[in-house]
């Protein structure tokens, strides 16, 4: 394995810069507000626990339902190009209401705008990619796909300083101007961009994965806890701390980290076979999730991010190759499962913490419990299906 040739190899992708650099600077955008989009709604428009969930769950819905109709025909379309400009259009409009917003209804209707067709543009954009990568880089298009993912973690990097000095310079409005580029520039970059057909994977040497959904399952409890800790993390800090800036530079420290562990985690699984890295990251997200809920000093808040950093890697770069690679044949029907999938996670994981009360650090024993128990079902399912074939010759 040559990391460093394959490294280079991806840079030189022909007309491949428009999507890597589209993801960076969308990247950016989205670390500019992540850390601070529920802080925003408590703080900025004065929301309740019960209304800020509402709103991301609403959103998330019908998200889903965007994201899975449209993953049932997407692979009938000669060009996918249109389906993320027009969702980046749409995206674009919510904002602006969203940033206007100065009552639960008007900050509802922003981001649903915003966020319903949002699973159209990373959908889409990984399967045009795969097709890309497969015509232009057979050899490497599997890690091609996982360093694309990377680069939107470097940009998220990146946008999460930007955001921590928005805030201190322009407030949230400085927060979602920021957003809202990210938004433009993925638009301008796609609208130049030339897609490749999908001509599937004939051509390409590739190996698919058994559908199980079993795995899907486990993959959705992992996105669960991951979803949980991404909306309410920022809370606990803040109540903890009492300093909303706090967040961007603590997630700062966990996506720095994500471009050389995605690296990793892909050969590691081209080499081990993905179930394996999804159980080592796994019971790195488990030891993060015991230690928060301990209500640990700040300095360990930090000391923890690069466990979690490869938890994120494993879970957003191995799994979507994993997943992509169950419908191999259906590419962009494949991409639209591993966002539907991971929207789920998001919904699912919003609702949980209602049965912890205010935001305190015992919020995160749930997501302990969703990742303890990915791991009982992928482990029984790896010795399953080993078992299988020990007595396979026998017969």
């Amino acid at each position: 394995m040559n990391i460093i040739g394959d490294f280079k190899q991806f840079f030189r992708i022909k007309g491949a810069w428009f999507l890597i650099l589209g993801i960076f600077l969308y990247g950016i955008g989205t670390g500019i507000l992540s850390p601070m989009n529920a802080i925003y709604m408590s703080e900025g428009i004065g929301l309740s626990k019960g209304q800020i969930a509402t709103i991301f769950s609403v959103s998330v819905i019908l998200n889903m339902i965007i994201t899975i109709m449209v993953g049932f025909f997407s692979d009938k379309m000669k060009q996918k190009k249109p389906l993320p400009l027009f969702a980046l259009v749409l995206c674009v409009t919510g904002l602006f209401i969203y940033m206007g917003a100065d009552t639960f209804i008007q900050a509802m209707i922003g981001m649903i705008i915003t966020v319903a067709p949002s699973g159209l543009i990373m959908g889409q954009i990984y399967a045009m990619a795969r097709n890309h990568f497969m015509k232009e880089a057979p050899k490497i298009y599997e890690m091609a796909q996982i360093w694309l993912r990377a680069m939107m973690s470097v940009g998220f990097f990146t946008g999460l300083l930007l955001g921590a000095n928005l805030y201190v310079l322009a407030s949230f409005k400085g927060v979602l101007i920021g957003n809202l580029s990210g938004y433009l520039f993925l638009f301008i970059l796609l609208f130049f961009y030339k897609e490749y057909k999908n001509e599937g994977e004939g051509s390409v040497e590739t190996k698919g994965e058994q559908f199980s959904l079993i795995m899907l399952f486990a993959l959705l409890l992992l996105g669960c806890a991951d979803s949980l800790r991404g909306l309410y993390l920022p809370l606990v800090v803040v109540d903890l701390f009492e300093k909303p800036y706090l967040m961007s530079y603590l997630w700062s420290v966990q996506a720095v980290f994500e471009l050389l562990f995605m690296t990793f985690a892909g050969y590691w699984a081209m080499k081990f076979g993905s179930k394996r890295i999804f159980v080592i990251g796994s019971l790195c997200a488990l030891i993060t999730y015991i230690t928060y809920s301990s209500s640990p000093p700040l300095f360990v808040f930090f000391l923890v991010q690069p466990l979690y950093s490869f938890f994120v890697s494993v879970l957003y770069g191995v799994a979507m190759g994993f997943v992509q690679r169950m419908f191999h044949t259906k590419i962009g029907f494949g991409s639209s499962i591993y966002v539907f999938l991971f929207q789920m996670a998001s919904l699912v994981g919003y609702v949980l913490p209602f049965i912890v009360e205010g935001y305190s650090p015992k919020i995160f024993v749930i997501p302990s419990l969703l990742v303890g128990s990915g791991v009982v079902l992928m482990v029984s399912y790896m010795i399953f299906k080993r078992s299988q074939k020990n007595i396979a010759p026998s017969l």
